[in-house]
């Protein structure tokens, strides 16, 4: 029975939109149109002018029958173009596919094909490989090619259309459209494929609106902030960064590479506030030659991701003017979804208690209802001690609707009412979660996702390697790397060099192990390879190396 506050009380226009974070952009442009939305060397545009571009755009792909449902897939850097993308393409009812640049043209064909892709925007940067995509994909999407005006690229032109045409040719009045419903898709971000392909994570317009506003309230980030874009905005789309700044009306600073001068110049030059990366981006921070090292006059907060960043780093990043914050999080949660919030009790403990608090992955978002540690079979909460092992589960308005085409694995990941992250973690008293270990053996190198089934298959199919089994190795700068254990045949002179141009030829460059031990892999007697035993043995091998230098 309805209460009297049901009543004769019904949704109508007047009090019920769908959350989407495009009216964040519409806001900013209305209220702000001469504040600068975005810097990407020595070009500046307004929010006016970027409100402006992105209607063009949305009415350009329109005009070519681009709708509700349709797949816009974009290879870009961190261009103006990729923040355009993040509003234009939803823009017209589409949803938005953005593709790691650094993939090899066999995925980035087989993402094509599953996302079914309509449009292709792809950076002449990227010709070469993508033009290889292309033979091997079974779709043939309308190709546009965006051409960088600020730092020039080589590449051939893939397309008949011009980007910058293509907007120019746009109604800067094209009334575009909410979308019917909040539940609708904004964008598909595949995973990195660590058991067969990749699965297409769909995202939808409540929970992009949510986790923007939610990164906003758990970084403190205010009005008119000023963010650099050190993270590549095709990972999680930004961390739904390019739909939060516009909630603030702040200004994106366009990198289109990650480079120490580069951000040293943009941190004193644009009074930089914010800015997210993994761990190898503080290396690159805190590594930089002298001459091109800056003082700041502001406090920078620094959000990364991945592995905790050592005691040593921390004090170091601290001292050149930045505050870290360590958040955790997955592709099926829009990114980061728990963060590492910290108490300033916690200020007067010595170092080493310090060290041990930031290494916890941390407590949950505001957007995020709820997150436990369980147990995979009961799915009962684990002890509150810190000590016992259980899987890390989220449930709430920022998990993502599920895997595109794939119900079997959507199932899989949402039994029992929660998403089931597949990472193993502790809980301590006080709520905070901690990572233990990864049961799917991700290692995850620079902010990247690296599969040791996907590189232990390609080892697999050399003719001279009888058996491998590949582990994360602690790295000083990149966090962890691949390291591969391999056994040969018994008259081989394999070496690592023949390996790596091996793995070279079969996947990306970034997978490939930056260390080869040729020896007799551990394993039980019923033959199971015995991993942390292997990861033992590379992080004593990481640590003599490190004592050399």
């Amino acid at each position: 029975m309805s209460s009297i506050y049901d009543r004769d009380l019904e949704q109508n226009q007047a009090n019920y939109q769908p959350l989407t974070p495009l009216t964040f952009l519409e806001r900013a442009a209305s209220v702000f149109p001469d504040r600068i939305a975005i810097i990407y060397g020595d070009v500046t545009i307004t929010y006016a002018d970027f409100y402006r571009r992105c209607r063009q755009l949305a009415s350009a792909l329109a005009q070519r029958g681009i709708g509700r449902g349709d797949t816009v897939s974009v290879m870009l850097a961190n261009t103006p173009a990729m923040l355009e993308a993040h509003y234009a393409v939803p823009m017209c009812g589409a949803v938005l596919h953005s593709m790691n640049t650094r993939l090899d043209a066999g995925v980035i064909a087989f993402q094509l094909d599953h996302a079914e892709s309509k449009v292709l925007i792809t950076d002449s940067g990227f010709s070469t490989t993508i033009e290889a995509a292309l033979e091997l994909a079974a779709v043939e999407p309308l190709v546009i090619d965006y051409c960088d005006r600020v730092s020039p690229q080589s590449g051939d032109r893939l397309g008949t259309l011009d980007y910058e045409a293509l907007v120019n040719a746009g109604d800067a009045e094209f009334a575009w459209s909410m979308p019917a419903s909040e539940w609708d898709a904004i964008s598909v971000n595949y995973t990195s494929g660590t058991t067969g392909d990749p699965k297409g994570v769909v995202y939808h317009h409540r929970g992009a609106c949510l986790l923007a506003q939610g990164n906003a309230i758990t970084a403190s980030i205010p009005k008119h902030a000023v963010y650099l874009w050190t993270l590549p905005m095709f990972h999680c789309n930004g961390w739904c960064f390019p739909w939060t700044m516009s909630a603030v009306s702040g200004t994106h600073i366009c990198l289109r590479e990650v480079r120490a001068d580069a951000i040293w110049a943009a941190l004193a030059e644009h009074g930089v506030t914010h800015l997210c990366g993994a761990p190898v981006v503080m290396s690159a921070i805190l590594d930089a030659q002298p001459e091109h090292k800056r003082s700041l006059d502001q406090a920078v907060e620094f959000f990364t991701a991945a592995a905790p960043p050592p005691e040593r780093v921390l004090s170091d990043m601290r001292a050149a003017g930045f505050n870290v914050t360590h958040l955790y999080g997955l592709t099926e949660v829009y990114g980061p979804a728990v963060v590492n919030d910290w108490n300033t009790e916690w200020d007067s403990l010595a170092a080493e208690q310090q060290a041990a608090l930031k290494a916890r992955q941390g407590v949950r978002y505001h957007a995020l209802e709820e997150l436990d540690v369980l147990d995979p079979e009961t799915l009962q909460p684990v002890p509150r001690d810190g000590e016992t092992l259980g899987e890390v589960m989220f449930r709430g308005n920022v998990v993502m609707k599920g895997y595109l085409k794939n119900k079997a694995a959507t199932d899989e990941a949402f039994a029992g009412g929660w998403f089931h992250s597949g990472d193993l973690g502790v809980v301590y008293p006080d709520g905070y979660i901690q990572l233990k270990d990864r049961s799917k053996d991700i290692i995850i190198s620079g902010g990247e996702n690296i599969s040791s089934i996907e590189i232990e298959e390609v080892l697999h199919k050399h003719p001279h390697v009888t058996a491998a089994a590949v582990v994360a190795m602690p790295h000083a700068k990149w966090g962890e790397t691949p390291c591969a254990f391999v056994e040969v045949v018994a008259s081989s002179n394999l070496t690592g060099d023949d390996l790596i141009i091996w793995c070279k030829q079969h996947m990306a460059s970034f997978k490939v192990p930056k260390q080869f031990v040729f020896d007799t892999i551990a394993k039980t007697s019923t033959g199971k390879v015995q991993k942390f035993l292997l990861r033992q043995q590379a992080a004593r091998l990481a640590a003599a190396a490190d004592s050399i230098y």
